[in-house]
């Protein structure tokens, strides 16, 4: 099992099976089968047992996909369960340590839990009715191990959540503390040379992770995305789009459950084309990706003049010869001259480079789709206010009110 299924695994017993729950704890297992049932995931247990304000589950097992193999995850500890305010809130979700090997890779996870997950009322008219809320969600540390080295560990990732109230956005925050890797692993010769060039057989960094969500309009952003590796640089992803409501989230969950019992080409193609008239409910507002360099730029530019037996400088200025050719395919002369100047710009002085979309107005997905199938990309940029620029402070366009 891949440490996403576990995860994955994790997250579906949180899902909320509604608050009218019953007061042995029998019926609330039947509940949660129930719940998960919707979602396209079987559950099966040995037993459970406790009542309303500790219950524990025995011998968990999930089937994700039709006629998938059973997934197994224990004993899933559920305490500190009362009622508030028409709610039932589990303050405390406990789920086992995983250890799982298959072809030569060993996963590790431990300390997966969830605090004061959040049940409403089936009769509840809140528009987030129906989906899981949790102030909290941590994992404290995962590895991965291929052979005799662990190529990968993260401590401490954890997930916090603010409430909507009053039509106002849910804001959400994320990170992991440390994450380090190993990429001595890497098995190609050319791959391991360029690595060690770069000083990055051993990686260390953080990720951080923020934005929000106004289930109101669908308006969803992700404000900031951030990989950082120590002594390499920081890379940022945001974006943010429009549509993204709690209907049409529970549209694109039938339809995969459509498409996952469906058994006929027929049957693909008619939901392939509900896919698509489901894209077009949505809308692009920005997006951004971003790179500081802190050193490994200057170390590629090294490793390519030592390749090449030429000077840094001979290296930089090649670059920045082929850089109109390459971006003459946008077909669009100011963009051109924009890229050209911000890449010259970064190579001269090696800092921040970040290319932005940014309309004016929001673009509905069908829009872009239809651009992008024409392969006209002076088209698509001109749709998504393309920009890109140097040395020059991180954009910030989204609000979360």
């Amino acid at each position: 099992m891949s440490l996403r299924t576990a995860a994955y695994a994790g997250l579906l017993l949180v899902v909320p099976f509604s608050s009218a729950f019953a007061q042995d704890a029998t019926t609330v297992g039947e509940r949660v089968k129930s719940a998960l049932s919707r979602q396209g995931t079987t559950l099966s247990f040995d037993r459970i047992s406790g009542d309303a304000s500790t219950m524990l589950i025995e011998g968990a097992r999930i089937s994700i996909a039709p006629e998938s193999a059973e997934i197994a995850l224990g004993n899933i500890t559920l305490t500190d369960v009362r009622e508030n305010a028409g709610y039932v809130v589990v303050g405390s979700i406990i789920l086992p340590n995983y250890s799982v090997t298959r072809d030569g890779m060993t996963v590790n996870a431990t300390g997966i839990g969830f605090t004061n997950l959040r049940l409403p009322a089936p009769d509840s008219t809140d528009a987030m009715a129906g989906f899981w809320l949790c102030d909290a969600a941590q994992m404290q540390n995962v590895t991965v191990t291929i052979g005799d080295k662990q190529a990968f560990a993260m401590d401490r990732l954890h997930f916090e959540m603010d409430m909507p109230a009053n039509g106002k956005s849910l804001t959400f925050s994320a990170a992991a503390d440390k994450f380090s890797g190993d990429l001595s692993v890497v098995g190609d010769p050319n791959a391991r040379k360029l690595i060690d060039a770069l000083g990055l057989r051993t990686v260390t960094g953080t990720l951080d992770l923020s934005g929000f969500w106004r289930p109101a309009d669908g308006r969803l952003a992700i404000e900031e995305y951030d990989i950082s590796i120590d002594r390499a640089g920081t890379l940022g992803l945001t974006f943010e789009l429009g549509g993204y409501t709690p209907d049409f989230i529970k549209s694109v969950q039938a339809l995969q459950k459509e498409m996952a019992a469906a058994s006929e080409a027929g049957e693909n193609s008619a939901q392939a084309k509900s896919a698509l008239g489901l894209m077009q409910q949505l809308t692009f507002r920005s997006a951004s990706i971003r790179l500081e360099d802190a050193s490994l730029t200057g170390k590629m530019i090294d490793y390519l003049a030592g390749a090449q037996k030429v000077t840094q400088s001979d290296v930089v200025n090649q670059a920045k010869g082929l850089l109109p050719f390459l971006v003459a395919r946008l077909d669009d002369a100011k963009l051109t001259a924009q890229t050209t100047a911000a890449v010259s710009t970064y190579l001269d002085d090696p800092r921040s480079i970040e290319v932005t979309a940014q309309p004016a107005n929001p673009v509905p997905f069908s829009q872009i789709m239809a651009a992008a199938v024409s392969q006209s990309l002076k088209d698509l940029v001109k749709i998504l206010g393309v920009s890109v620029k140097a040395n020059q402070p991180g954009s910030d366009s989204s609000a979360a009110e």
